[in-house]
C-alpha cells in the first residue's frame, strides 16, 4: 500500500514539475513573427521585422479602460524617467504600447492618450494599432502579437474588456525576456533592475 501512494505521488510531482517546464519554455521560446505590421499613433507604418535593434517593454492597452491600463502607462512613464536618468532610454531600450482595441483607438486617439500621460513624442515610446482601412487584418495581427506572450483579451459587449495583466521585456530581436505584472503591481524598480542587467 506504501509503494502504491509513493507511485502515485511521484506521478503527481512529475506531472507538477512537466507542466510547470513546459510554460517556462514556451515563454523563453516566444517571438514575435515577422509578419506583424502595424500603425503608429502617427499613422505611419510600424514593421517589427524591421524595428530598432534594442530591448522593448511592451503593453497590451486601451485608451477606455478605467484602471489598470492607465495605471500602467503611469508607472511605465516613471520608470522611463529612471532610464533617462541612466542614458539608456532611446539608446538601449524603448517602450511599446499596443491597443487591443483598434476600432476605437485611432492613431488620433492613441495621440490624445500620449499627450494625456505626458508622454513625450520623442520617437522612444510607440503606440500602436490598428489602420483602420486594413482593420479586420490588423485586428488579427494584434490577437496574433499578444497571442505570441499567452496575452489574453475579449470584449464581453459593454466595451470594457477582459485581458490578462502583464507586460513584457523583449530582446532585440523581439524573443521573451520577462514578464511583469501591470497595474499596482507593477514594480518600475524591479523592471528597472532586469533591463539593466539585460543590456
Amino acid at each position: 500500500m506504501k509503494k502504491i501512494y509513493i507511485i502515485c505521488s511521484s506521478i503527481v510531482v512529475l506531472g507538477i514539475i512537466a507542466g510547470i517546464s513546459f510554460f517556462i519554455i514556451r515563454d523563453m521560446t516566444s517571438k514575435i513573427p515577422d509578419n506583424i505590421s502595424l500603425v503608429t499613433m502617427h499613422n505611419e507604418n510600424y514593421e517589427f521585422s524591421k524595428s530598432d535593434k534594442k530591448l522593448k517593454l511592451v503593453e497590451f492597452m486601451y485608451t477606455h479602460c478605467p484602471d489598470i491600463c492607465p495605471t500602467t502607462t503611469q508607472r511605465m512613464n516613471l520608470l522611463k524617467n529612471d532610464l533617462v536618468a541612466e542614458g539608456v532610454f532611446g539608446k538601449n531600450v524603448e517602450f511599446l504600447s499596443v491597443s487591443i482595441d483598434p476600432y476605437r483607438d485611432t492613431p488620433e486617439k492613441m495621440m490624445k492618450y500620449m499627450k494625456t500621460f505626458d508622454i513625450e513624442d520623442d520617437g522612444n515610446w510607440t503606440l500602436l494599432t490598428g489602420d483602420q482601412e486594413n482593420m479586420k487584418q490588423d485586428q488579427k495581427e494584434i490577437r496574433e502579437l499578444a497571442e505570441t506572450f499567452q496575452f489574453q483579451y475579449r470584449d464581453p459587449g459593454d466595451g470594457f474588456y477582459v485581458h490578462s495583466t502583464f507586460v513584457f521585456l523583449i530582446d532585440e530581436n523581439n524573443k521573451f525576456i520577462k514578464k511583469f505584472p501591470m497595474g499596482e503591481d507593477f514594480n518600475k524598480d524591479d523592471v528597472f533592475k532586469k533591463i539593466m542587467k539585460e543590456i
